[in-house]
């Protein structure tokens, strides 16, 4: 696909880029190996600022891992989207073979011509794609923040799944915003609010 300039949306300081990493099936597939279990809330969070980011008009961006070999195949069903989190005809898809999102050169691009300046990120996981995207999105100088709760992550070797997810987002905070669903978006009203009120 092309690279979208988005500045032809509207003004980036009150209009996000949400970014949507890796919501796909091989994620809560029961019998698969990278199973995160029970991130229902995670899922609703995702599905939460997905269907408001469209209500708004926002630009949607959905990161796809694809690649040869046991998980996230090409051919592979476990590789398509998560129901409720598929992208739509108006939405941006990247595919890339390696955990940062910045791996996919358009991506890259897209977001070094506009989406950079204010883009919110969620999906899976917090500790590998979301992380590795956070730390290259600071090095790249782009502000990028971080919904905690839409986003769900696997246990490390010394700390079990909850306790990793908590320091994926406190990592992630020493190089980006960190939020909530519900707070992204009331602040999200509250930006539309005032971007009216300067209209009018």
């Amino acid at each position: 696909m092309g690279v979208v300039s988005l500045r032809t949306y509207r003004d980036p300081s009150y209009m996000p880029l949400l970014v949507l990493v890796d919501t796909q099936i091989e994620y809560v597939a029961e019998n698969r190996a990278l199973c995160l279990g029970d991130v229902e809330t995670a899922i609703s969070n995702c599905r939460r600022i997905l269907e408001y980011a469209r209500e708004a008009g926002m630009p949607v961006a959905f990161l796809r891992w694809q690649q040869r070999g046991k998980f996230f195949a090409k051919t592979s069903e476990t590789s398509g989207w998560i129901e409720g989190l598929t992208p739509t005809g108006a939405d941006m898809v990247f595919d890339r073979d390696l955990p940062s999102a910045y791996a996919n050169r358009e991506f890259a691009s897209m977001m070094d011509a506009g989406g950079g300046e204010n883009a919110v990120l969620a999906g899976f996981t917090g500790t590998l794609a979301c992380l590795s995207t956070i730390i290259e999105a600071y090095h790249r100088q782009h502000n990028l923040t971080f919904v905690s709760d839409a986003s769900a992550s696997h246990p490390l070797r010394s700390l079990e799944k909850g306790r990793s997810h908590e320091a994926a987002v406190d990592i992630a905070r020493l190089y980006g915003g960190v939020t909530t669903a519900d707070d992204w978006i009331l602040q999200q009203e509250n930006r539309m609010t005032r971007a009216w009120g300067a209209l009018t």
